[in-house]
């Protein structure tokens, strides 16, 4: 026998069978033009922004991400089950063209049938077992939403029409071939390749040949008005994700990774800076929206969230998206929330792990810019007091700016000013300057970089702080006219290369100075430190060290640096037991975003929570390479009460203390 089937079985492939159904489809589909051109009304009352740069490059990572499914899958369990219920209903949904391109264009017009022989065998049984899978994994995803209920998951009446109607046409798919196979196929070499709709068959087989006729045709027609409703409520449901996830691939940042818009703070014409409005935020940040899955892994990453504070990133997202399509005049920060904004730390847990591209920390800043640029509020006094610091003497410490190079006494070490024949500029940072347990560490990397004949030229009291704690607060303006001093003194002094021993500094001048005309090479000191090592210049001796290590969110998820400062543990001989919560899960020390300026009045205190962490491997080192995070958790593991268990040290320390003489 012939290996193929007659398309059309039953129900007839005339105009009586065309004209309604290809009716449908266009009914269907101009439902979902008509849906989504409402929907780019309520898009374009945000400013516009041009995500069409780098177009091949964008239209990959979007064909990655959807039929890879690469950011869904991250999160082993429920990203398999929509991973393989989205391969196998894409499976389907090829199957289903293929069989519309032969019946009513190759076939009909040319005479010309390719499902046929080995191919249509082949096709057969990958669509029954696609079908299958996709069944099963629905019910996976029922059962977890319905029976399991994980706290937070959010679940509306979305949710079950979505997850009914799948689920319908996956089955009524399968009533129809079961009544086909019932009456052409049983008993027939062609019946194994199709084991589901034999199955479905058997359960069939009781009716007469006249009641299987009318059960397959009018299910055939039950099954075709499900999938145009199917098409035709994409654009009013959660199935509207189906395509505008897949567009927010399209649309991501290509970055550099976390880098902020720089505000034009000349421009006569701005009324306002910052966003307070929808008409203030750009068309993205509502289309985020309607991205969005309501996954809740936003959520649950959120170090706020986690310790009992009103952030849900999740619900910053929505309340912008609702607000465009509900109330369009909303007060955004009113709508949202102050304690919410104030309590972001911008460690970009959300971001990295979200499936639907969606960009939540930027929009937290636009609102934060408003409330300082235009209102003067911040979230604390001592916040106030540590901008007005900054202002007067260059730091957040309140320390005069004529000590900030007293740190290097004795080291030998001469500004560039005074000698700018060096092989790097140490940019030092605020903490390394002036507080005493960050002074250890800066004067560590110097020891370092003299071992391996490193000239290290510094700016000395000239520095002033990088400005990212105030410009994560919200404080643009401070923020540039700190980096405006700071990028004419690199700039005159004609350093090939910036070392920084903070994560924050590094990331915001390898990336935010950018735009403020800094273009020398910038590195953290771990990467510097890790090349010197390998290429035998720095002779360090291993010694055993029983320890943790703490990812800092700016160098670990902010740029994905994870490996070297490993590997420098490990060179001086330590064993590494790893944080339940690591590299880019690593959970937050509290102090980005500008918290380290702030007091933590709401919740647990973050950095207890992370020392937590850090006490249950048992190790009795918490090794970080951050300042902030080493201030923060100094001070976590007396507020956890285990300063006699656990130690807090930077790398730097411990590298210098292992240097081979």
């Amino acid at each position: 026998m012939e290996f193929t089937r007659e398309i059309y079985w039953n129900v007839g492939h005339g105009a009586s069978t065309l004209v309604p159904m290809y009716l449908l489809v266009i009914i269907a589909l101009a439902v979902l033009v008509y849906g989504f051109r409402q929907r780019i009304t309520v898009y374009r009352q945000g400013l516009p922004l041009d995500r069409t740069d780098q177009l091949g490059e964008r239209v990959v990572e979007m064909l990655k991400n959807v039929l890879l499914q690469t950011k869904v899958t991250r999160v082993v369990w429920p990203g398999l089950l929509h991973g393989l219920f989205f391969w196998g209903f894409f499976l389907l949904l090829i199957g289903t063209t293929l069989i519309v391109i032969q019946a009513d264009f190759t076939d009909l017009l040319f005479d010309i049938k390719f499902l046929t022989g080995t191919f249509y065998k082949i096709f057969s049984i990958v669509l029954d077992l696609a079908g299958l899978v996709a069944i099963v994994m629905l019910g996976g995803l029922l059962f977890r939403r319905y029976v399991l209920r994980p706290e937070g998951l959010i679940t509306k009446p979305d949710d079950a029409i979505m997850h009914g109607l799948m689920l319908t046409i996956l089955i009524t798919g399968f009533v129809i071939e079961g009544a086909r196979m019932a009456v052409t196929e049983t008993g027939t070499p062609l019946a194994p390749w199709s084991p589901v709709g034999m199955a479905f068959a058997g359960l069939l087989s009781g009716a007469g040949e006249g009641t299987l006729l009318a059960i397959h045709k009018l299910t055939w027609w039950f099954h075709l008005l499900l999938v145009m409703a199917f098409i035709g409520l994409i654009p009013f449901t959660k199935f509207r994700h189906i395509l505008t996830t897949s567009a927010n691939y399209l649309f991501a940042d290509r970055g550099p990774k976390g880098k902020l818009v720089s505000l034009d703070l000349e421009n006569e014409e701005s009324e306002t800076f910052g966003a307070t409005s929808l008409k203030e935020m750009t068309w993205k940040d509502i289309f985020d929206a309607d991205a969005c899955t309501l996954c809740k892994r936003c959520q649950d990453r959120c170090p706020a969230w986690a310790t009992g504070k009103p952030l849900s990133p999740m619900t910053v997202v929505n309340q912008i998206g609702e607000a465009a399509f509900t109330a369009p005049d909303s007060q955004l920060i009113e709508l949202i929330g102050r304690d919410v904004l104030w309590s972001c730390t911008t460690c970009r847990a959300c971001q990295e792990i979200c499936p639907a591209a969606i960009e939540h920390v930027g929009k937290i800043v636009e609102l934060r810019r408003s409330m300082v640029l235009m209102e003067g509020e911040f979230p604390g006094d001592e916040v106030m007091a540590a901008m007005e610091a900054t202002e007067v003497n260059g730091n957040p410490l309140g320390i005069g700016y004529a000590t900030r190079g007293d740190w290097a006494e004795g080291l030998g070490v001469k500004t560039v000013g005074e000698d700018g024949d060096v092989d790097i500029l140490y940019f030092v940072g605020c903490y390394a300057s002036f507080d005493k347990r960050n002074i250890a560490v800066a004067r560590a990397f110097i020891q370092l970089c003299q071992a391996a004949g490193i000239r290290v030229g510094i700016l000395g009291k000239e520095e002033k702080c990088c400005g990212e704690p105030m410009r994560k607060m919200g404080n643009e303006y401070l923020y540039q006219t700190l980096a405006r001093e700071n990028i004419e003194l690199i700039n005159a002094a004609g350093v090939q290369k910036i070392v920084t021993t903070c994560p924050h500094c590094y990331n915001t001048l390898a990336k935010d100075y950018r735009d403020l005309g800094l273009e020398v090479a910038v590195e953290p000191y771990t990467v510097f430190l890790e090349e010197l090592i390998g290429d035998g210049r720095l002779q360090i001796k291993a010694d055993d060290l029983a320890c943790t290590y703490h990812d800092s969110c700016y160098l670990g998820r902010h740029n994905d640096i994870y490996d070297p400062p490993r590997a420098l543990l490990r060179a001086a001989g330590g064993t590494i037991t790893e944080m339940a919560k690591n590299r880019a899960e690593a959970f937050c020390c509290s102090a980005g975003g500008g918290r380290i300026m702030a007091e933590e009045k709401i919740g647990e205190r973050i950095n207890i929570r992370r020392v937590r962490m850090a006490q249950a491997t048992g190790a009795g080192v918490l090794v970080s390479n951050c300042p902030f995070c080493l201030t923060m958790f100094e001070d976590g593991v007396k507020g956890a009460g285990v300063e006699e268990s656990l130690r807090p040290r930077d790398i730097a320390e411990i590298l210098a203390e292992r240097i081979a003489k």
